[in-house]
């Protein structure tokens, strides 16, 4: 009997490490006993360490892509069943493409059921703003089913890269200083805040965009089960209006359009208020202010820009410097009114340089858009646009979730990240810096917006 102890109870490393060696000298997988350090287990009494050494032998990589997910589950049995699968693959390679078979299902179930609780983890997570030492720091609470914690995590770290962050669970916490990850031991629920003077515009928002006509109680309990509403303070809402759902549906039958459209400007309104406190990137530093998006909520034509320039900062508008002229100018050249379209960018600060007096442009990375993209998700969420015209690649990569080529995106159409149509072209101010033919370049961003006219006439 060979007995083997992992790390943690997700240690994929030290699972891979010990199943290749005990495979390696053919050990079958009921010799084997499995356990975490620190879990008491009589079975071991007298049980001999994993052999060391051994031939190598290669695995398919959509095994160990498998293997890694699945060791996340918490059901006890999943390192003899990963240990089983691996001996029976090393058997014969083209073992993982039964579908049929008992024990492939069986491993292929913990690990859909780890996938669903890391998404979970990542759309249910709420932060709430606290104070520390170090200034402000968002923390947040969650119970997940498994062991998904490190593997959620670094979506966390990408998405608010710029904010100081932690997140606690009964088993481990995690935490981030805008550099590193960190880990820390489980902590309660009264470890966690219960609140911050944001939720209230949350709250706002959320019953503002609540749709009674589209609600399905079944589909919002399987994906919002009931445990999750503890940690979401707009869960505080839904009774009620889950309630009143059916008299606000007739309600909206007769409501007219000027009236739903109220509904959203109230929604839009209360993110551009919250908008006006962002912290969420260092931007706002040295901004002159939060330049949000404008114009019509019910606007079924959306722009999409990089970020504010020097004027834009100052006037708080989108789009009133010299490119945003070139733009006023082309829009009219196409037929499009700009007074009927929605602007905005994917940065909502202004980012520079200083050379003198002067404040240059300065492109946004990677990071600054992701931390915006928050923003631009709920102007989306807001005004739900029947096509949207990502101005230049700074706007591609919000809008896709993703570093495009304008080149091999221009003129067709695209999905955008919620699964709206979406466009591509250049921004009005690369028309202003290029130096050969720009008038055929001008003539060419014409065409591009003539098409989206074309395109929006087509889907009204």
């Amino acid at each position: 009997m060979h007995a083997v102890a992992l790390a943690s109870p997700d240690d994929f490393d030290g699972w891979r490490a010990a199943a290749r060696a005990l495979a390696a000298h053919e050990v079958p997988a009921g010799q084997v006993t499995w356990r975490v350090a620190g879990e008491a287990c009589e079975d071991l009494f007298g049980a001999a360490s994993p052999p060391s050494g051994g031939a190598a032998f290669p695995v398919p990589r959509a095994f160990l892509d498998l293997a890694e997910t699945a060791i996340c589950h918490s059901d006890p049995e999943r390192f003899a069943l990963l240990y089983a699968l691996l001996l029976r693959i090393r058997a014969d390679p083209r073992a993982l493409g039964d579908a049929a078979d008992p024990l492939i299902r069986r491993v292929e179930a913990l690990a859909k059921a780890v996938r669903r609780d890391i998404h979970k983890m990542h759309a249910f997570v709420r932060f709430r703003e606290v104070e520390d030492a170090g200034g402000p720091r968002f923390v947040a609470w969650f119970e997940p089913e498994h062991h998904i914690v490190r593997a959620a995590s670094g979506f966390f770290a990408r998405r608010f890269a710029t904010m100081r962050w932690s997140i606690l669970t009964p088993e481990l916490s995690v935490h981030w200083d805008r550099e590193r990850l960190t880990e820390g031991p489980g902590a309660s629920r009264a470890d966690a805040p219960d609140g911050d003077p944001i939720e209230a515009v949350w709250k706002t928002y959320y019953a503002s965009i609540f749709n009674p006509a589209r609600l399905k109680v079944g589909a919002m309990l399987k994906e919002m089960p009931k445990k999750y509403w503890k940690n979401m303070p707009e869960t505080a809402l839904v009774g009620a209006l889950v309630a009143g759902a059916q008299a606000r549906e007739a309600t909206m039958v007769e409501r007219s359009e000027t009236q739903l459209g109220s509904n959203a400007l109230a929604a839009w309104q209360a993110m551009r208020e919250e908008a006006r406190g962002c912290t969420r990137c260092h931007l706002y530093e040295c901004a002159t202010q939060t330049v949000f998006g404008e114009g019509p909520v019910a606007a079924p034509l959306m722009f999409v820009g990089e970020q504010p320039g020097d004027q834009e900062d100052l006037a708080g508008k989108p789009f009133v410097g010299p490119a945003g002229q070139l733009f006023d100018r082309a829009l009219g050249d196409a037929g499009i009114d700009r007074s009927q379209a929605y602007v905005t960018n994917a940065v909502k600060h202004f980012k520079f340089e200083r050379r003198g007096k002067r404040r240059i442009h300065s492109k946004p990375d990677a990071g600054e858009i992701e931390a915006c993209r928050w923003w631009l998700e709920q102007e989306r969420a807001i005004l739900r646009p029947a096509l949207t015209v990502a101005l230049g690649a700074t706007a591609g990569r919000a809008l896709f979730g993703r570093a495009i080529t304008i080149g091999k995106m221009r003129g067709t159409p695209q999905r955008a990240f919620d699964g709206g149509e979406a466009w591509v072209t250049v921004h009005p101010s690369f028309l202003l810096r290029v130096q050969d033919d720009k008038e055929a370049e001008y003539a060419r961003f014409v065409e591009d917006l003539a098409r989206v006219k074309a395109r929006l006439a087509e889907l009204a």
